[in-house]
This record gives C-alpha cells, structure tokens and sequence, in this order.
C-alpha cells in the first residue's frame, strides 16, 4: 500500500512561511482509485509531487509498499542539455529497461521524430510533458500519480493516453487530480478534498462535489 502521515509541506516566502500541506494522512491500497479535489493552489500537485519523490515533505512520512510513478507528464527531471534520446537512455539505465524496445514505445507513442535528438531545453511544454508521459507508462509502476497536466496535445493522444491508462492498466492503483468531475466520476473509487491545507475523505462522490463546488 501506499501511506501518507501527518505530511506537512511549508514553502518559504517573504512574507513569511507558506504552510501548503498540514498533518496530511492518506492511504491507497492496490488497484484503488483516488481522486483529489480542491481549488487552485490548494496543494494537490505538490501533494502529487510528495508522494512521487520530486519534492520533500517538511514533516511526516510517506510509505511506499509498491512501486509509484513520478507525475504522469512532469518533465522537470529532464537534464535540458541532454537530448530526449539521451534522457531515454539514462531513464532505462535506471530501471533496467531494455532500450531499443523503449526507444521503439517512445518514438512511436511520443511523436517527437527527428526532435528527439535536439536537447530537451528546446521543446515545449506540450513536447516535454508529451515525451515525460511516454516514459512514464513505459516502466510498469504499481501506481500511478495523475496530473490534470496529462491532457497534453490533440484528441488523438489523449485518446491513446486513456486506452494506455484506464484500459491497459485498469488494475493499477491511481492518485487523480482533476477539475473534470465526469472524469472523477468515470475514474475514481473514492475522492477527497483539499482545502486549508486539511485533506478531507469523503465515501460519497457526489458529497465531495457538492463541498468542493460550494467553496
């Protein structure tokens, strides 16, 4: 499973310490879905962020009995100055994939062509999430942590990005952050709210729209 403890996050600032996350606890079994909702700049990316290992909580602990995905689309581990190609190549060094395999997946389901071998400083946001997301669904996590971010690009990758998500991988765990509650509602086995930095549970769908909207 998947466990969040009393996690706190606080953000320097000028004006004094910013408390973005306080005593956040969560728990995700295998093969359940969780969607968080909350206004913008409530917390929920760098919640997703905490529990993926890009970033560190400031108090509490997160547990991890199975293996979790960085953010669907988050390019920031990118080396800019390295090519995609090269990045590839690191990316399955670390996790023991095989590359001329990946490279095939990546090239195919990326569509970057000839840009994979410039450096990834010089992509757009939408080809960087676009070559993050391909990696990611590359290596085969236990759960995987989801960005509104990832409805990158035309109708037809976000079409082949649900197919490889929600069908190929129906029984993996999921943490879901989403402003689509049609999606929430097509994806999610349960959802919470984030507001003042307090993550609520809520058993009912529709109660934890009915709070979230009434924010």
């Amino acid at each position: 499973m998947l466990r969040c403890i009393d996690v706190t996050k606080v953000y320097p600032s000028h004006g004094g310490d910013r408390l973005v996350l306080d005593n956040v606890s969560l728990t995700l079994n295998r093969g359940e879905k969780l969607g968080i909702l909350g206004r913008n700049g409530a917390g929920k990316s760098t919640l997703i962020r905490l529990i993926g290992g890009v970033e560190h909580a400031t108090s509490g602990r997160i547990e991890r009995s199975m293996s979790v995905s960085w953010p669907l689309a988050f390019g920031g581990a990118f080396q800019g100055s390295l090519s995609g190609l090269d990045n590839l190549k690191f990316i399955c060094r670390v996790y023991g994939l095989d590359y001329p395999s990946t490279r095939v997946f990546v090239d195919d389901f990326a569509e970057l062509g000839r840009q994979l071998i410039e450096p990834v400083k010089t992509y757009s946001s939408g080809m960087r999430a676009r070559l993050a997301f391909a990696l990611s669904i590359v290596i085969e996590f236990d759960c995987y942590l989801i960005d509104e971010v990832i409805m990158v690009g035309d109708a037809r990758f976000h079409k082949r990005c649900q197919e490889e998500l929600f069908n190929k991988r129906s029984n993996r765990a999921m943490i879901v952050v989403s402003h689509d509650m049609g999606f929430m509602r097509d994806t999610c086995d349960r959802v919470s709210l984030l507001d003042g930095g307090h993550l609520k549970p809520y058993q009912s769908l529709d109660e934890a729209i009915e709070a979230y909207q009434a924010l």
